[in-house]
């Protein structure tokens, strides 16, 4: 059996941890021996890794390393090693680049953890980074495996990383893998030399498995909401709590919706670091009796079946999950016109796609509401498409190999 390792910073929603989930619940456990290595062992999703994949103790290094970026875990850190270089690390990326996370976790490596932070014990066949950043760069410096691959889940240029930064880590793999035409593109332009070794693969999604559990049942926060209105028109948005997807755009879009009396509510299901900030953004547009961050739901699916239009005012995505398991339930899709976006969505057939702004979005959604001929019309377009793809499993045993 092949001993393959799969390496991601947590299982907490998002894009990247929902394909992983799917992947490991799709894999031939005949033919690998699959273990699985957190960060953070968090998150919604470990609870659906299934029981063949052997989750990892997390060694003591990197369990500290990145305690040390909580409040209280400066103490641990400093107990592995005082080289003032770790100070240095952790004040760069805490202060200096709070404002780019991505570069802030470059420097971070480079000057703290790749010092801190020991050796992965043991050898494997295949040792797969499920995200790019410090998942990469701990693959590239600190497990033994005789191929090495990472996956790209995002437009690679729109992450904010330094090129040069990556460079070096990039060319320790063997073969990198992005889940969007577009997104192996931008890749590729920014590191030519990757390009041969660079390969699209998308993400898996289990049609029949969406459509199961999205009738297990019915919100309770939709059934409160119609209760006293009955005609009161459900928006739902899902993903991380982060600038990447646009929320702050969306509750200035909720705000020109309430101020020409549309009948809507807008729930958003997901956490991030942005929601003191997204809260007070919605106190301030006072919509929110309009505007419901839910925080995370084990199983979402229902909450798509039930709403009437799915939203996603995403600034940047690779290829969106979310707008995948939209397409799988039949759902009228808003999405903005971010630069990959048509690798997943053709235009006015199976979405709306609109610039970035508020107007913009609330137009749209006022479209949709008052035309129920092109919001069935699109319905009835997915309906008639299949957007699962277990079967492309096979594409991954290749190239892992």
């Amino acid at each position: 059996m092949k001993k393959v390792l799969f390496v991601i910073p947590t299982l907490t929603t998002g894009g990247a941890e929902k394909s992983l989930v799917n992947l490991l619940n799709l894999f031939d456990y005949s033919t690998y021996r699959v273990d699985l290595l957190l960060f953070k062992q968090e998150g919604i999703f470990i609870k659906q890794v299934p029981k063949e994949v052997n989750i990892l103790p997390i060694p003591n290094t990197l369990k500290y390393a990145f305690k040390a970026l909580d409040a209280d875990g400066m103490k641990q850190l400093s107990s592995l090693n005082s080289n003032i270089r770790r100070y240095l690390g952790v004040f760069l990326t805490r202060v200096k680049y709070k404002s780019n996370r991505n570069l802030g976790s470059q420097i971070r490596w480079n000057l703290l953890f790749k010092q801190a932070i020991k050796e992965l014990p043991g050898d494997y066949d295949v040792a797969i980074s499920y995200m790019h950043g410090e998942a990469m760069y701990y693959v590239a410096d600190k497990v033994h495996a005789k191929k090495k691959m990472i996956w790209v889940h995002n437009d690679y240029n729109a992450e904010g990383f330094n090129k040069e930064l990556d460079r070096p880590y990039v060319a320790k793999f063997d073969k990198i893998v992005s889940i969007s035409d577009e997104c192996v593109n931008i890749f590729c332009d920014s590191f030519p030399d990757a390009a041969a070794r660079t390969v699209y693969i998308p993400n898996l999604t289990s049609s029949s498995l969406i459509k199961q559990m999205a009738r297990e049942f019915q919100p309770v926060e939709y059934v409160e909401a119609r209760r006293s209105d009955p005609d009161k028109v459900i928006l739902l948005s899902i993903g991380r709590l982060v600038t990447q997807k646009g929320f702050d755009v969306a509750i200035q879009a909720a705000k020109v919706m309430q101020d020409q009396n549309i009948n809507f509510i807008w729930y958003i299901i997901g956490q991030g670091e942005l929601r003191e900030k997204l809260q007070k953004q919605i106190i301030e547009a006072h919509v929110e009796q309009r505007f419901i961050l839910l925080g995370i739901r084990e199983n979402p699916y229902p909450y798509y079946y039930h709403c009437n239009i799915f939203v996603q005012p995403s600034r940047y995505e690779g290829k969106s999950v979310a707008l995948d398991e939209a397409k799988i339930l039949a759902k009228p899709i808003i999405v903005s016109n971010y630069d990959t976006v048509k690798d997943q969505i053709i235009e006015d057939a199976e979405g709306i796609i609109v610039p970035l702004e508020p107007d913009q979005i609330a137009q749209a959604v006022i479209n949709l509401i008052n035309d129920p001929r092109k919001s069935k019309q699109l319905s009835e377009y997915l309906i008639k498409h299949e957007y699962g793809n277990e079967e492309l499993i096979e594409m991954y045993y290749r190239h892992i190999g």
